[in-house]
């Protein structure tokens, strides 16, 4: 912007800033966009973990039998596995 007195330097100011952007948007998807969703992802199964984790120690803890506990949980399971095919889908 310091330089809008001098017509002949205002080009170069704009074609400096369209490189920028380009490297910007191009680092975002090449980038930091996919290591964001690899987080995202490896978030989400944890989350999934400790909520298994969690109910089932509610499950023992109020005195299910072990096969009942084992059923509650492997919906857990198939609810993870089938949200991970549709995501790779």
């Amino acid at each position: 912007m310091e330089q809008l007195s001098d017509p002949s330097k205002v080009g170069e100011g704009i074609a400096v800033a369209f490189v920028a952007t380009v490297y910007g948007v191009g680092a975002a998807n090449l980038l930091f966009l996919p290591i964001a969703n690899k987080i995202k992802r490896q978030l989400a199964h944890g989350r999934t973990c400790k909520e298994i984790v969690v109910q089932g120690i509610l499950a023992i803890q109020e005195g299910l039998n072990p096969r009942l506990v084992e059923e509650k949980l492997s919906i857990y399971l198939a609810e993870h596995s089938h949200t991970g095919q549709e995501q790779t889908s």
